[in-house]
């Protein structure tokens, strides 16, 4: 995935696992992401579904710092193979509800790793939807997965997957994501605000799905999520209110 993760099943005479294979130069490590699936591991309660890290490996080769993690295997699938949906997959109530258990088991975890900073917002809010974060900041921000989109997760029974970048963000972070990457299914965006309607139509609710639209339309300046730029664009403007502008190139600053 962008040159720096290699994944791949691997089987022995005793058991069968999933390998995954990251590389960075050494002189650009993230903690955060780096140390992901290790402090998760460490702090994530296992009422929370998902693969066990089983065992890690780092090396260097000259200017290169390599970490192998050998993960259980799961019995289940990706619900899509990518991350934005574009089909429902009618998956089942009670997956639902295990994934709605599962985001309030992983918001009370105490953590100093930030998935998402104030700072970039302060500089992305105005850029990208002609807004400031002091207008809607909300003072409630809580432990998310921080990446929780369709390929993550997997169905019908609920297992959650690549826990490189969670830490705080905004409360209802998760949420939000997931509703965003199912804008192009209405039936999946209206199940997903049914699910989370206590968040959903709140100020705390509302911050969060700015966070995350302000996020996901900055990837789009890279060249991802291009089919979420109109939509996000469109909710954007029914939070707000009213239009907001289109940015087709990254802005400088940040």
């Amino acid at each position: 995935w962008h040159g720096r993760t290699l994944g791949q099943a691997v089987i022995s005479r005793r058991w069968s696992g999933w390998l995954r294979l990251h590389s960075v130069p050494a002189n650009q490590i993230i903690e955060t992401f780096w140390n992901g699936a290790i402090d998760a591991q460490r702090s994530i309660p296992s009422s929370v579904p998902r693969p066990r890290l089983l065992a890690y490996h780092d090396w260097t080769d000259q200017q290169w710092a390599y970490r192998a993690e050998l993960h259980q295997s799961v019995s289940v699938r990706p619900v899509a193979r990518h991350a934005v949906l574009t089909t429902d997959p009618h998956l089942p109530s009670a997956w639902w509800f295990a994934l709605r258990s599962a985001l309030d088991d992983i918001a009370v975890v105490p953590t100093d790793r930030v998935t998402l900073h104030e700072g970039f917002l302060a500089w992305a809010m105005p850029h990208y939807l002609g807004t400031h974060i002091h207008d809607h900041a909300s003072d409630s921000w809580t432990t998310a997965h921080g990446d929780l989109h369709y390929a993550n997760l997997c169905g019908p029974h609920l297992s959650i997957l690549d826990w490189e970048g969670w830490g705080i963000a905004p409360d209802g972070y998760d949420a939000a994501m997931l509703h965003s990457y199912s804008l192009l299914v209405p039936t999946v965006a209206a199940r997903v605000r049914d699910q989370f309607a206590g968040l959903f139509g709140t100020s705390t609710g509302r911050f969060a799905e700015l966070a995350v639209i302000t996020e996901l339309l900055h990837t789009t300046t890279y060249g991802e999520n291009l089919e979420l730029a109109a939509p996000l664009r469109q909710r954007a403007a029914l939070l707000l209110g009213r239009t907001v502008p289109v940015v087709h190139r990254r802005p400088a600053g940040y």
